[in-house]
């Protein structure tokens, strides 16, 4: 029989890999030169939300437990700037980021979540980090989910339950 904390394990890792497949499933349904296009002015495009979502991964689940979750060697507000240019590169720093993360939990024990980690110096439970990760990243996804609909418009094949069409109009 599972106990508590292993059933949380398991579910923090479904989620993460939840999260990851989703966001790849609406980057896939786009031209790669969508994915550097900003929606708006002072918004983010797919990439830049990529970038990020890399970095604050690396960063967090890098050595987790046992040095602060923002690493010195993260620069930050570069994964807010063009960096990457193609789709190649974003796919690979994109899984680099999240193979971190599941080599990370996957070497968790569960009776470790009650263990005290730090970001930026602030102490968490390993079990609040995570899920400050999860509620982070499930943020992110939706931004990439939302902004893949709308450059795809009406052929963006939907990820969940597509709304009804109306027969009748």
């Amino acid at each position: 029989m599972s106990s508590i904390n292993e059933i949380y394990l398991s579910s923090s890792i479904k989620h993460f890999k939840t999260y990851q497949l989703m966001a790849e499933k609406a980057m896939e349904q786009l031209e790669e030169e969508k994915l550097f296009i900003s929606p708006a002015a002072g918004s983010n495009s797919i990439a830049i939300i990529v970038q990020h979502m890399a970095g604050n991964l690396l960063s967090r689940f890098t050595d987790f437990l046992t040095t602060d979750g923002e690493k010195e060697w993260r620069n930050r507000e570069e994964e807010f700037e063009v960096v990457i240019n193609n789709r190649f590169d974003l796919v690979k720093q994109w899984n680099k980021g999240w193979d971190c993360v599941f080599k990370a939990l996957d070497e968790l024990q569960p009776g470790q979540l009650s263990e005290t980690v730090y970001i930026r110096k602030e102490a968490h439970s390993v079990l609040d980090a995570i899920n400050r990760q999860l509620a982070h990243h499930a943020s992110h996804v939706g931004q990439i989910v939302y902004i893949a609909k709308m450059l795809k418009g009406e052929e963006f094949e939907s990820l969940s339950i597509p709304k009804k069409k109306n027969i009748n109009g």
